[in-house]
């Protein structure tokens, strides 16, 4: 443990980490006084593309938590700057909430039901079957698939929800088309967030409730690997990958205790 108290940045999932829905996890308030006490560098790196960071903040301070803007980047965010890279003045098709339709905007990327260069799928509480329809037949028409993220499931206060990857599973299986997914594991999004954290990975670790995405990204990126276990992933389950985070910890909470 004191190896991971001696490292200059954090990576750090939100959901199943630091709150289930709008309900704080035990011990965030104390790892997060930790955090700034210490001067460590961090960063909450989330999947997640519902909320900016403007609101993942004022959602933390609804919890009591006073965190500022700066330290949050969600995967609506790396999605915007590829497509931005890629094709520049491109527009989308996109099924989710407001956090990747702004990074979309402020990006110059327009939304266009019509005739659109790419589709973007993200999380959405009004998924519904006219929105798959219209996006396989934009995909057939020549419209590329993007995946907001890879996550199949996400935690919420009353239990697993479906996340991005069973979202998008519909219009792949009808198109015959794979989406490219943009958030954690890939690397776009660890090589941002070490960037904006400006520390190497060798002195950064990443905590995180899942063994596809949070871990693998660490192991990956040569990031130090601490897996929670306040989010989806239990005991058995980490038992079912090839590879193992260094630290198991029961929460966040562990870490300054």
């Amino acid at each position: 443990m004191e190896t991971l108290r001696n490292k200059e940045g954090f990576i750090c999932d939100m959901d199943g980490v630091i709150y289930h829905g709008n309900r704080l996890l035990p011990g965030v308030k104390e790892f997060v006084n930790w955090l700034t006490e210490n001067k460590k560098n961090f960063l909450f790196l989330t999947n997640s593309s519902q909320y900016t960071p403007r609101e993942l903040q004022n959602k933390l301070a609804r919890m009591g938590l006073d965190v500022d803007e700066t330290h949050f980047y969600t995967s609506a965010l790396a999605t915007a700057c590829f497509l931005d890279t890629q094709s520049p003045g491109c527009s989308a098709y996109v099924v989710g909430e407001h956090g990747i339709l702004n990074a979309l905007y402020d990006k110059g990327i327009m939304y266009n039901d019509v005739d659109p260069d790419y589709v973007v799928v993200g999380e959405s509480s009004c998924y519904n079957l006219e929105q798959i329809t219209k996006a396989i037949r934009l995909v057939n028409a020549g419209a590329k698939l993007i995946g907001t993220n890879s996550d199949l499931t996400g935690p919420t206060e009353t239990g697993i929800a479906p996340a991005c990857r069973a979202l998008i599973a519909p219009i792949e299986l009808a198109t015959e088309k794979k989406a490219y997914f943009i958030g954690k594991p890939n690397p776009l999004m660890m090589r941002t967030g070490l960037r904006l954290l400006n520390v190497h990975s060798a002195n950064a670790a990443i905590i995180g409730d899942r063994m596809d995405t949070d871990i693998i990204s660490g192991i990956e990126t040569g990031l130090d690997t601490v897996l929670v276990l306040s989010g989806v992933t239990t005991p058995d389950i980490i038992e079912r990958y090839p590879y193992r985070p260094r630290l198991v910890l029961n929460g966040v909470g562990d870490i300054p205790g």
